[in-house]
């Protein structure tokens, strides 16, 4: 049997305001606790409070958020000026394998936007309509 490849990705991360980021609902595990825990050098109870709170029955832990002037809210390990994962090397598994596709929807969106606005820097925003 023929060994599966990885699709060819068709998308720059370095170019996006960390669209995925924003998700309300990232779900961790406990790899990915143990993970956070040896990279703050944390117990993995002290990780577990500070980086994650419950989830829903799918996904019984989720990343915690701050405030982010883009989305609302993002995940709190995210570097809300630079738009970078503080901890890249230790980024939960769901980070690791996102998008699952060869093609991300937001970049996408957003060169097409940047293209039609002649704005290299433009962000879609979200706000009240």
């Amino acid at each position: 049997m023929a060994e599966k490849t990885k699709p060819r990705k068709r998308y720059n991360c370095l170019k996006c305001p960390a669209y995925c980021c924003s998700y309300q609902h990232i779900p961790v595990t406990d790899d990915d606790i143990s993970r956070l825990a040896e990279h703050y050098s944390l117990t993995f109870e002290a990780a577990r409070r500070k980086f994650s709170k419950r989830g829903d029955e799918d996904s019984p832990r989720v990343l915690r958020h701050k405030e982010d002037e883009h989305f609302g809210s993002i995940c709190r390990l995210i570097d809300t000026e630079t738009r970078n994962c503080t901890v890249y090397e230790a980024r939960p598994a769901i980070c690791r394998d996102f998008p699952s596709q060869n093609r991300c929807g937001y970049y996408d969106f957003l060169t097409f936007e940047r293209e039609v606005q002649e704005d290299e820097e433009w962000v879609a925003t979200t706000g009240n309509w």
